[in-house]
C-alpha cells in the first residue's frame, strides 16, 4: 500500500468513526450531556491518531467538533450556536481534541522509533557478540596451533630421531653397529616416555571437551578428604620423589559430597604442578579446613612463586606462564572445571615462600 492510499484510508476511517459515534449517541441526545459526547468523539480521535497519525487526528477532530455543534448543541442541526458557553465548551473540545491526537500520535512515532532502535541495538549486539565470538574463537584456534606445534611435535620429533636411529643400526651387520646394548635401551624409553606424554595430551584434551560439554556422570557419594589425598598422593608418586609432602588434615573434617575419582585428579593436578614448579627436594604442603558448610584446601609450594597479573590466566586452556618446563597448558583447566562442576571455586595466591592454590568444596550435608 503506498502513502497517497494509506493517507486516504485514514481520513475514511476517520469520518467513518465519526459518522457512527454520532449514530450510537443520537437517540440517546435528551439523556445524555454534552460532555458525555465529547468523550465517545474524544476516542474515535485517540484511535485514530494512534493507528494513522496526527494528520488524519486533526482531520477527525474538525470533523467532530462539527457535529458536536450540529447534532449536540441547541438549536440542534444547524452550525449557530445560541448561547456563549458553547461556544467555549466547543473550543475547549477541539483543543483538547487536537491536543490529544497530537500526543497519541507523537506516542505511537516515538513507540515505533523506540522499537526500530531496540531492532538495531538488538543486531549491534548480536553483531557485536557474534565478532566477539569470532575473536575468541581464533585466540582458541591460535592457542591449540601453539599447543599443537610445540607440545606435540617436541615429542614427536624426539620419538622420531630415536626411530631413526634405531633403523639405522639395526640396518648394519654387526661389524659396523654404532649402538650398544645400552643405547639401543637408551632410545627405546625415550619412544616410551614420548609416546606417554602424547597419550597423555590426547587424554587431557578429550578429558576437557566432555567436561565443558557437560558430558560427565559424576558419581557424587559420601567421601573422606583424607582417602582422596591418599589415593591422589598414590597416583603422584613419581612426581613427588624426593619430597616430603606435609599433609595437615584435621581428623573431625566433614564428609564431602563428591565424585572421589574426580576430586583426586585435581589433587593429583594440583600436586603434580607443585613438584613441577618448585626445586627438587622442596616440600609439598597440603591443608584443609572446614568454614560453614564448606572444605577449603590448599596445596602450597615453595618455587618462585606466580606474578599476581597470571592468577587467572593459568587456568586458562593451553595457558603456560612458565615454558621452561614440560606441559600442555591443560591441567589447571581441567581442575577448574571439575571444582566449578562441583559447586566449588578454585584460585591461586601467594604461599609463604611459593604459590599456593586453594579450592573450595560443599560439605555433605545428608551426614
Amino acid at each position: 500500500m503506498n502513502t497517497a492510499t494509506k493517507k486516504l484510508k485514514g481520513y475514511v476511517y476517520a469520518f467513518a468513526g465519526v459518522a457512527v459515534a454520532t449514530i450510537v449517541l443520537l437517540p440517546f441526545r435528551e439523556l445524555i450531556n454534552g460532555a458525555t459526547v465529547s468523550l465517545f468523539y474524544m476516542l474515535v480521535v485517540l484511535g485514530v491518531a494512534t493507528v494513522f497519525g496526527s494528520r488524519t487526528a486533526f482531520f477527525a477532530s474538525f470533523i467532530a467538533t462539527l457535529c458536536l455543534n450540529f447534532f449536540y448543541l441547541p438549536p440542534y442541526y444547524t452550525f449557530t450556536i445560541s448561547d456563549p458557553e458553547n461556544w467555549i465548551a466547543l473550543i475547549v473540545f477541539l483543543t483538547v481534541s487536537l491536543t490529544v491526537g497530537h500526543l497519541s500520535a507523537t506516542a505511537r512515532r516515538r513507540a515505533k522509533e523506540a522499537e526500530l532502535l531496540n531492532l538495531e541495538l538488538q543486531e549491534a549486539f548480536e553483531k557485536a557478540s557474534e565478532t566477539e565470538a569470532i575473536k575468541r574463537s581464533e585466540k582458541l584456534k591460535s592457542a591449540l596451533l601453539d599447543a599443537v606445534t610445540h607440545d606435540l611435535r617436541t615429542p614427536l620429533t624426539s620419538i622420531k630421531a630415536a626411530t631413526t636411529m634405531l633403523i639405522d643400526d639395526y640396518g648394519k651387520d654387526s661389524l659396523h653397529a654404532t649402538l650398544e646394548a645400552e643405547g639401543r635401551v637408551d632410545l627405546l624409553q625415550v619412544i616410551n616416555e614420548e609416546t606417554d606424554r602424547l597419550n597423555s595430551f590426547v587424554e587431557s584434551m578429550v578429558e576437557l571437551a566432555r567436561l565443558e560439554a557437560g558430558d560427565v556422570d559424576w558419581q557424587r557419594s559420601s567421601s573422606s578428604l583424607g582417602e582422596i589425598v591418599s589415593i591422589a598422593l598414590q597416583r603422584s608418586a613419581g612426581a613427588i620423589a624426593g619430597r616430603n609432602v606435609d599433609v595437615r588434615i584435621p581428623e573431625d573434617l566433614p564428609m564431602l559430597r563428591v565424585d572421589a575419582r574426580a576430586i583426586a585428579e585435581v589433587i593429583y593436578n594440583l600436586v603434580d604442578n607443585a613438584a613441577k614448579y618448585s626445586p627438587k627436594g622442596t616440600p609439598v604442603i597440603i591443608t584443609a579446613e572446614s568454614s560453614g558448610d564448606k572444605v577449603m584446601v590448599a596445596i602450597e609450594d615453595q618455587g618462585k612463586g606466580i606474578p599476581e597479573s597470571e592468577w587467572e590466566n593459568v587456568f586458562r586452556k593451553f595457558y603456560r606462564g612458565d615454558t621452561s618446563t614440560k606441559g600442555f597448558g591443560i591441567g589447571l583447566a581441567i581442575v577448574r572445571a571439575i571444582v566449578e562442576a562441583h559447586r566449588g571455586t578454585i584460585h591461586v595466591e601467594p604461599g609463604e615462600i611459593g604459590s599456593r592454590f586453594v579450592f573450595e568444596l560443599p560439605v555433605d550435608t545428608d551426614e
